[in-house]
């Protein structure tokens, strides 16, 4: 599948009137977490070099987080703090790409497949440019769909705020969902 093939309304006859092809809904997704020395950094379910990781109940990739709470949005389930609450303890240090897959499996449950996902990493350093092609394929691979249908940006903080200070980092997310036909 790719995401060009992907048409949702057309024209009829008559004018000014559409029909939906398909059930289409969108969701977004936010995550924020604390950076700390000498911690491991994933962003995306990828491993980044860097002096700083992030901190968290599970493995804290906020990219990762961003993406599953856009998932669980569109498809209306909820957040990713109720499907796996912080302060549950078979939750500590779980990996955030199995998060994803129990929430696509939920997802796929009612019904719905992912589109397309946009996504942006809002980070003083490390620069992303060289993990971005890896990051898109590896979240492709989670979501099940092509990595042309995955988009990741990344933002610096412009030295503004705590992304810019290098205290956080943040991710947001955007994700298109269909209806699967019967």
């Amino acid at each position: 599948m790719d995401c060009r093939h992907h048409i949702f309304c057309h024209r009829h006859t008559q004018p000014r009137r559409r029909r939906i092809t398909r059930a289409v809904r969108i969701g977004i997704g936010h995550d924020t977490h604390r950076l700390g020395p000498a911690l491991p950094l994933k962003l995306g379910g990828v491993d980044i070099a860097h002096s700083h990781g992030l901190v968290g109940h599970s493995d804290a990739d906020v990219l990762l987080h961003a993406v599953t709470d856009a998932l669980l949005g569109a498809a209306a389930l909820g957040d990713i703090g109720e499907m796996f609450p912080d302060n549950a303890p078979e939750n500590r240090n779980r990996d955030s790409a199995d998060m994803l897959r129990r929430a696509l499996e939920r997802v796929k449950a009612g019904g719905w497949r992912v589109v397309n996902v946009d996504c942006i990493v809002f980070a003083q350093l490390p620069k992303l440019s060289p993990y971005k092609d890896a990051i898109r394929r590896h979240i492709g691979e989670l979501l099940e769909v092509p990595a042309d249908c995955v988009g990741v940006k990344a933002k610096t903080g412009e030295h503004v705020g705590p992304v810019g200070r290098q205290e956080a980092m943040m991710a947001e997310c955007v994700a298109l969902i269909e209806k699967v036909d019967d």
